[in-house]
């Protein structure tokens, strides 16, 4: 059974859509995340914490507003803006920029504790097999550091690759549209629709998570 690890049940029904009936459920694990300028580190840091809690398959996900010309701002501080300045604020930020051009963007992590073969997936060439999440942990797998505090001297010689799967909606930065949606939908706008005015399976057809769910399905429906 793989584990989709969320606190919220909509993104394991919007999984639910691209796997196979009863393969996945969710996992309410509260992994610890790792301050990064981008989203793979963050999910994949996750996913190895998470694989070990489960013990068996585990998905986990990161995503971000980013604007382009605030230099990707929010990006992978999304939540914690969202939680301090609210989208309203943002919005009174990127208002008067000439461009107000943005892109979700979701990054799945993938982990079963095996390793991964190489495929043409553009997050996953040759040699992000291992190297593209598998950076140092906070403990090894027996929760003991390691000589310079980052992990066990085995989790750091040999640690769990994580398999990345990328998604990506390009939008503009509008004034708040909508009674739909949650986070920053409101103000982003795709295709003239803003998030909030879609419905959910319109949200869901053209959204970065599902895009990566779909590429993530895919890959996953030969694991």
């Amino acid at each position: 059974m793989l584990r989709y690890v969320t606190t919220n049940p909509g993104k394991v029904r919007e999984a639910e859509s691209y796997l196979a009936d009863g393969s996945v459920s969710q996992l309410d694990f509260d992994y610890a995340e790792i301050q990064a300028a981008e989203l793979a580190p963050i999910a994949a840091r996750g996913a190895r914490e998470a694989y070990r809690e489960a013990g068996g398959p585990v998905l986990v996900d990161d995503a971000g507003l980013f604007v382009e010309t605030l230099d990707g701002f929010p990006g992978p501080y999304s939540s914690y803006v969202e939680d301090t300045l609210g989208i309203d604020r943002v919005w009174e930020i990127a208002r008067d920029l000439e461009d107000r051009r943005a892109a979700f963007r979701c990054t799945l992590a993938y982990c079963d504790g095996a390793g991964f073969a190489a495929s043409p997936d553009p997050v996953d060439r040759g040699d992000r097999v291992a190297a593209a999440a598998a950076g140092p942990d906070d403990a090894g797998s027996d929760g003991t550091p390691g000589p310079d505090g980052t992990g066990s001297e085995t989790e750091r010689a040999e640690p769990l690759p994580v398999k990345l799967f990328e998604g990506y909606v390009p939008g503009r930065i509008v004034a708040p549209r909508g009674d739909g949606g949650f986070g920053y939908d409101p103000i982003f706008e795709h295709d003239g629709e803003t998030f909030a005015e879609m419905d959910t399976e319109r949200k869901n057809a053209v959204s970065h998570r599902g895009r990566a769910l779909e590429k993530f399905a895919e890959w996953y429906a030969d694991r």
